[in-house]
């Protein structure tokens, strides 16, 4: 019997060997697919961490990541901006309603294209309008001042250490000067408007945005890594980009990004100290520890640490539907790879699990950064999942596989 009972527990052992977590599997693939460089993930649930792992490649180029490994979160400071503004309402300081241009005067007489070419816009631009993309912006816009302006937002383009704008000022009215891609509030288009509502707090509260975030958010929350500039220490920890092969074909010049592997070389703002464009939309730099922390506060329904940073309500605003999901007939701009979930304040969140694929609750719903960070709450089984890399392109596929490797376990 004891012979039997120790070759049935070397058998489950050779099981368990070989039956591999699907999140460390998922991690592993790509780095062997190159598509990502060394990465991480965390999954929490019920107040717990129940999963983290950090899988390095061991090339040459790129450094293994730990707790104070920086990585420039381009669009997932959209988020933080987002709670930000809902604080922003909860102090009463902003009605989402209210015209832009109380808060920045310059936004007042706009311009709209239109078949017949450019003319004063009919619709205000309202704040909620920046908060859903429906204002009219966008980051793809390709004439000549609009373009440039959109290339050093969005990282279309390599970064200089000198920067365009250095305040939010100059940088709300070479905005307001451009026109709008359609009448505000008419339809959806992915843009800068993150950038735009950093001013719209400025104006409302008196003091600069980073301050009112450090405030109200990341001294709250402990996210003390989290800003919108670097020291030259720090800029020893942040992660190398990878470049996969994707990056390498058209439309980009091949002379400009005729490499593959790891660069510090291109997609960084200057994050200089001195610098006062701090773009909500795409400009905050964090760690993997303060970013959990972030989304420890969103599942806990905006309380972290016993204290309340949000409402319950103010998350179910931000994450209510205000854009109808793909496929949309009135919806052209609309991204095909987020079927299966309606658009909020930015957020995506998942209406259809079924056509969405990912075996997720209704009601998840999360937000991705242009080098692969991927985040997503999932409020009915009290989970979150958090991933970081840094490489391009930019891929939603990481993000929904995560997923899918996290629903196979929890």
């Amino acid at each position: 019997m004891k012979k039997i009972h120790l070759l049935l527990i070397l058998i489950l052992l050779s099981f368990s060997c070989h039956d591999e977590n699907p999140i460390i599997k998922f991690q592993k693939e790509l780095i062997s697919n190159e598509i990502t460089g060394s990465n991480i993930a965390a999954v929490f649930q019920d107040d717990s961490l129940v999963y983290k792992h950090v899988m390095n490649s061991g090339k040459m180029g790129d450094m293994d990541i730990t707790d104070e490994t920086i990585f420039p979160i381009w669009s997932m400071s959209k988020p933080i901006t987002t709670v930000a503004m809902m604080i922003l309402k909860e102090q009463e300081l902003v009605d989402f309603q209210d015209p832009v241009h109380k808060y920045i005067p310059s936004f007042e007489n706009l311009k709209c294209k239109g078949p017949q070419g450019v003319y004063p816009c009919n619709n205000t631009m309202r704040v909620v309008d920046l908060l859903t993309h429906r204002s009219g912006y966008t980051y793809y816009n390709e004439d000549g001042e609009y373009k440039f302006l959109n290339g050093q937002l969005s990282g279309m383009a390599k970064y200089s250490t000198s920067y365009r704008f250095n305040n939010l000022d100059d940088f709300a009215v070479a905005v307001s000067n451009q026109p709008l891609e359609f009448e505000p509030g008419s339809m959806y288009i992915y843009g800068i408007n993150q950038a735009i509502l950093g001013k719209v707090i400025e104006s409302a509260t008196g003091v600069s945005f980073y301050e009112y975030l450090k405030k109200n958010i990341f001294d709250k929350l402990g996210m003390n890594n989290t800003k919108f500039y670097l020291t030259k220490q720090e800029r020893l920890k942040v992660q190398p980009l990878f470049v996969n092969f994707v990056a390498n074909t058209p439309p980009w010049n091949p002379t400009d990004l005729n490499l593959k592997g790891f660069t510090r070389l291109l997609d960084e703002m200057s994050y200089d100290k001195d610098n006062r464009a701090h773009f909500g939309g795409e400009g905050l730099v964090s760690t993997f520890p303060d970013y959990m922390k972030f989304c420890n506060m969103l599942v806990n329904d905006g309380i972290y640490n016993g204290e309340r940073v949000l409402s319950k309500e103010s998350i179910e605003i931000m994450t209510s539907k205000y854009t109808e999901g793909y496929p949309n007939k009135n919806e052209p701009f609309l991204f095909p790879d987020q079927i299966g979930t309606y658009l909020g304040f930015t957020f995506y969140v998942i209406e259809d699990s079924e056509i969405e694929g990912t075996n997720s609750s209704i009601g998840t719903y999360g937000w991705s950064g242009y080098h692969n960070t991927h985040f997503w709450i999932n409020p009915e089984k009290k989970r979150y999942g958090l991933f970081m890399s840094r490489s391009r392109e930019f891929n939603f596929d990481i993000g929904k596989d995560f997923r899918i490797a996290v629903n196979s376990v929890y």
